[in-house]
């Protein structure tokens, strides 16, 4: 099976670029036409090292967010463009490069054609296509605005992908930094402390007792090195364990939202996703219950997916969305207020886009902060770690002249 790379023309006129697999040439565009599409170039595309490197380490399986953002961008463009939905899903499984976004988009395709739904299509595979996409697109077909919806859809995972960077940015600088420091503290303990030692013991005095201490903890890593790579492992699975309990979900979501400055910008973060999901759905034409429901199951937190669920069952029984988010404690009172305006003005979609837009600035200026904060303190920590080593070895060096003068 060979790869060609094509240039080929819609019947809009719109001109797409991509690739497709086929035995030669003549199926690739026999391919090709079987989509209505009129070809313009096509080659046989030539793999690189490169490029056989990258497929060996591919990961196999998994539908990721970023094929699913290029593929919603690039729906909306040929569903706008006026493709009729089985050719661009036939387009764009030419086009994927994830083997196994490739057979879900196949499968799709075959659904739609044998005359299941669009949204029905998708809802068979939720490990590709969460429930958020799926009741957006089937609230699209109903209210045949799919194009605008798919417009919508992109958007918000573009900038839910923006904010997910932002949080990973400000914790991806520490965690290598802390790595680093680990691992110098380590090769110190095991390979540079064990010659002091040597030294130390060829003059016979007693040693002060943060040095004996630190020689005592470097004999341990040393002989004991298997305990220092399996605890983190022990450590990480006794976590997963716990995590996974219902109690303990629970309690580590509680927990992690109270954590000094991260837990500040853990809780912006999850009020920008609330008001941008629960917005993007109601301006969507989701009804509110529904919209509610998605928004619990895609909040990130079970605490705060249980204050949605709280806040629905609120309405169910005639209240208001703005009074039990208050009564949670969870949201700022400039986020209820608003959304109390937005109710009762009938603008509450367009009240929560701006709560979301107000916040994914708040939290772009708190990675910033938190980041320039972070540096100082990280270097100190190191210093102070690095520093403490240093010094309890030079401690004994401080007699070492009043020994040697007492064997000599």
């Amino acid at each position: 099976m060979a790869v060609f790379s094509y240039k080929a023309k819609t019947g809009a006129g719109l001109i797409m670029e991509g690739t497709i697999d086929a035995g030669e040439q003549r199926d690739a565009v026999d391919k090709l036409r079987s989509q209505k599409l009129v070809v313009l170039e096509i080659v046989e595309k030539q793999d690189s090292p490169l490029d056989k490197i990258k497929a060996l380490f591919r990961r196999k399986g998994k539908v990721t967010s970023r094929d699913l953002v290029l593929f919603s961008r690039q729906l909306s463009t040929l569903v706008t463009a006026g493709v009729p939905i089985v050719q661009s899903l036939g387009i764009l499984e030419s086009q994927a490069e994830n083997p196994a976004f490739k057979e879900v988009l196949a499968a799709v395709k075959a659904d739609i054609e044998a005359g299941l739904s669009i949204s029905d299509s998708l809802k068979k595979h939720p490990d590709a296509f969460p429930e958020l996409y799926t009741s957006m697109v089937k609230a699209g077909e109903l209210g045949g605005i799919l194009d605008t919806i798919l417009e919508r859809l992109t958007n918000y995972l573009e900038n839910s992908e923006a904010l997910l960077g932002k949080v990973k940015s400000a914790m991806m600088y520490p965690a290598i930094v802390l790595t680093i420091c680990a691992t110098v503290t380590v090769f110190l303990m095991i390979f540079v402390i064990p010659t002091f030692k040597d030294i130390f013991s060829s003059f016979g005095a007693e040693l002060p007792m943060p040095t004996q201490m630190l020689i005592d903890a470097s004999d341990a890593m040393k002989h004991q090195w298997y305990l220092i790579v399996a605890f983190p492992f022990v450590v990480f699975k006794a976590f997963t364990k716990y995590y996974s309990t219902e109690n303990g979900h629970k309690v580590v979501d509680r927990y992690v939202l109270k954590l000094p400055i991260f837990g500040m910008i853990l809780k912006k973060v999850a009020v920008a996703r609330f008001t941008r999901t629960l917005g993007t759905l109601l301006k969507s034409g989701v009804p509110i219950m529904q919209a509610l429901e998605t928004v619990a199951q895609t909040a990130g937190n079970v605490v705060i997916a249980e204050a949605v669920l709280q806040t629905r069952e609120s309405i169910r029984e005639g209240g208001h969305l703005s009074d039990p988010l208050k009564k949670s404690g969870l949201f700022p009172n400039m986020v209820t207020s608003m959304i109390s305006v937005g109710e009762e003005t009938g603008a509450l979609d367009t009240m929560l886009s701006k709560i979301a837009d107000f916040y994914d600035q708040e939290v772009d200026a708190a990675v910033k902060g938190l980041t320039s904060l972070i540096e100082p303190i990280v270097i100190v920590v190191m210093g102070i770690v690095i520093g403490t080593i240093v010094i309890c070895m030079f401690l004994p060096m401080f007699g070492l002249g009043e020994l040697a003068g007492k064997q000599g």
